[in-house]
């Protein structure tokens, strides 16, 4: 797929309102249900590969195998046959001191790839082994030469930068998108660390697109890696501004959903006859044949999906009770309606929420299941006798 057209779908799409998605990928099957599901792109970087082998990211800067040899060798015989309408990019070691560039890049372009994305990177290392590295003529300029030789060769191009200079840089050499990196993919960050977090990453990246748009106003711009890895946090990034237009993920796409999954299967065919009495699942099926297991399924239930639409007929359904049923033994117990249980808990979740002053109303609102913002103005005043924002000016005059 040439360059114009490449351009031409992702315009088209931030013209529609939507965002752009690339996806880092080291295997076929994530390649091909990844197209399938409407990324705008494939990346292929030597990282991917080493995260299906079980190991980290990191792995692509270590001197395991050549970079570029991988790359070439499992992108081009597993996945630019595999996904022939969806633009394939070959992650370029530029460094590489066995290779001469402008050749190197052709040979991309023969065997099949719409473009290049300068990776693995040097911006991701500091201190004296980058000290030691530029001293060493393994420098940051090179992969920015490398995005200007395949833009000369009408090569799609995506490059990653860390600070304002190298954007500058990047738009000078004919970058067709910008991709803030935001460092290696962090995980298990909760509460108010992850709020600081994704915020800070959020002004990083801001900072970063401000100097594009003085350079060239038009210039699609992407973010990668951090503490953004999962759609809540990348909906947190695009929230409030019209910079970010998009996002490449890796271990968000691949590790971390496969992590979960296998250990979750594997844990539970293991368990098979001796399941723990707190497993949630366990409590569902338990309230088939055990009536006083419904309602904790229910309230496990609201825990653990408050943020999302909740219908309290498909809960019946999947316990197997009517829906009359399950609401009289449920207001019962309770002593409550389940509207009013599902109501008094989202708000309070807000109240928790309101104490991180990064967040919007808007986005409060939003995180505990009212995509609506007037309505959930009206439940929090009827249950905390005042409005979100006289809740949380009322937090700053006591503080």
């Amino acid at each position: 797929m040439n360059r114009t057209v490449i351009l031409e779908r992702l315009q088209s799409q931030i013209c529609e309102g939507n965002h752009i998605i690339g996806v880092s990928t080291g295997t076929g099957i994530t390649a091909k249900y990844a197209a399938q599901s409407g990324a705008d792109f494939i990346l292929m970087l030597n990282s991917g590969k080493f995260r299906q082998m079980g190991r980290s990211s990191l792995a692509g800067f270590l001197p395991f195998c050549n970079s570029n040899d991988m790359v070439m060798d499992f992108a081009s015989r597993e996945i630019v046959p595999l996904v022939r309408h969806s633009p394939v990019l070959f992650g370029l070691n530029a460094n590489d001191p066995t290779i001469e560039m402008a050749d190197y890049i052709e040979g991309i372009k023969r065997r099949g790839f719409s473009g290049v994305n300068n990776y693995p990177t040097v911006g991701l290392i500091d201190g004296i082994f980058r000290e030691a590295l530029e001293e060493d003529g393994i420098r940051y300029d090179i992969e920015v030469e490398a995005i200007r030789l395949a833009h000369r060769q009408d090569l799609f191009t995506v490059a990653f930068v860390f600070d304002e200079l190298q954007a500058a840089q990047m738009v000078e050499a004919g970058a067709d998108v910008i991709c803030a990196h935001l460092g290696l993919t962090e995980g298990g960050l909760l509460g108010a660390r992850k709020v600081v977090s994704l915020e800070a990453a959020k002004s990083k990246a801001l900072r970063i697109f401000d100097t594009c748009n003085q350079l060239k106003p038009d210039l699609i711009k992407m973010i990668y890696g951090g503490p953004v890895k999962t759609p809540v946090d990348v909906q947190y990034m695009y929230s409030d501004n019209t910079d970010i237009m998009g996002y490449i993920g890796g271990s968000a796409f691949e590790r971390i959903p496969s992590e979960k999954s296998i250990t979750v299967i594997t844990r539970d065919f293991k368990r098979l006859g001796k399941l723990d009495e707190d497993d949630f699942m366990v409590k569902m099926l338990k309230g088939i044949t055990h009536h006083y297991d419904y309602v904790e399924f229910v309230k496990e239930y609201v825990a653990q999906n408050y943020n999302r639409e909740i219908v309290f007929s498909d809960l019946a359904k999947v316990a197997h009770v009517s829906r009359s049923y399950l609401s009289s033994l449920f207001k019962k117990e309770v002593g409550c309606s389940f509207q009013t249980y599902l109501v008094s808990f989202r708000i309070n979740k807000a109240v928790t929420l309101l104490h991180a002053p990064q967040l919007q109303l808007s986005e409060v609102a939003g995180m505990v299941g009212y995509p609506n913002y007037a309505q959930f103005s009206k439940m929090f005043k009827k249950l905390k006798g005042c409005s979100p924002k006289k809740y949380r000016s009322n937090l700053s005059t006591k503080t």
